[in-house]
């Protein structure tokens, strides 16, 4: 439906087959959407070329086939814009550095437990959106990760929603209201409530789409379809310009 948040679309590649079925299991339960299981790097790319709003693809390092996790991801990096994380116990040194050449995003070490699947998934999305590869990949760690996570990815910001993520189109952002350390970000269909502030969130917004017209108040520029006074319109809702920021909005205005 148009204006709906969708899920965060995953690739499994895992040629253990009940394994890839519990990471699917564990994935759907918190919300996530499984494009599919591959136990090949040939039928990974097949999916990848059937599916192209894959978000996020989790790769067993060792597969069966004459090419491994690490050849996969290589093709990943050189073909596609896609976070991936690498799943493996082993700990063989010289796969270690071959795995690290291709500058995986995070990491999950079997065995694992729910926590961990689902933080890895948003360790490796901010790692992405930071433009910045997961260093230690065999080092097994509680992982120390923000739960108020906003993260620009390509044309979306993927909000957290009951622990998982979801993505929500920018253009479909109406505006960003504050409320003390509160913040709330209003779309066409729902509304993500956050405890920070409204300039952490509105760090991760393209300066040529959104525009403060209030302490309290960050609005999509492209959705405004009025203003009267000091109001901004924004479907039925109006929004408050203030004195601070009225010549840089209205000029703004008078030129669409």
């Amino acid at each position: 439906m148009i204006g709906q948040p969708s899920k965060v679309k995953i690739l499994i590649v895992e040629d253990e087959i009940v394994l890839a079925q519990d990471i699917s299991y564990r994935l759907t339960a918190i919300n996530y959407e499984v494009i599919g299981i591959a136990p090949t790097v040939s039928s990974a790319i097949q999916l990848l070329a059937e599916n192209r709003n894959i978000d996020i693809i989790l790769i067993d390092i060792i597969l069966k086939g004459n090419r491994d996790g690490i050849e996969l991801a290589r093709i990943i990096n050189n073909q596609y814009n896609i976070p991936f994380i690498f799943l493996t116990s082993h700990a063989d040194n010289h796969l270690v550095e071959r795995a690290k050449s291709v500058r995986p995003y995070a990491y999950i070490l079997k065995p694992f437990n729910d926590r961990q699947v689902s933080v890895a998934i948003e360790l490796a999305l901010m790692n992405f959106s930071n433009k910045t590869p997961e260093k230690e990949l065999l080092e097994r760690r509680e992982f120390d990760v923000a739960d108020n996570q906003v993260l620009q990815i390509k044309d979306s910001l993927f909000l957290k929603k009951d622990h998982h993520f979801e993505r929500v189109l920018l253009k479909e952002i109406l505006f960003l209201q504050a409320d003390s350390n509160y913040c709330t970000v209003h779309t066409t269909s729902d509304r993500f409530v956050y405890s920070t502030v409204l300039k952490k969130i509105e760090a991760e917004l393209p300066l040529n789409q959104f525009l403060r017209t209030h302490r309290s108040y960050v609005v999509n520029i492209h959705l405004v379809n009025g203003f009267e006074g000091n109001m901004l319109f924004i479907g039925e809702k109006k929004i408050p310009v203030s004195k601070t920021y009225r010549s840089d909005v209205f000029k703004l205005f008078h030129t669409i």
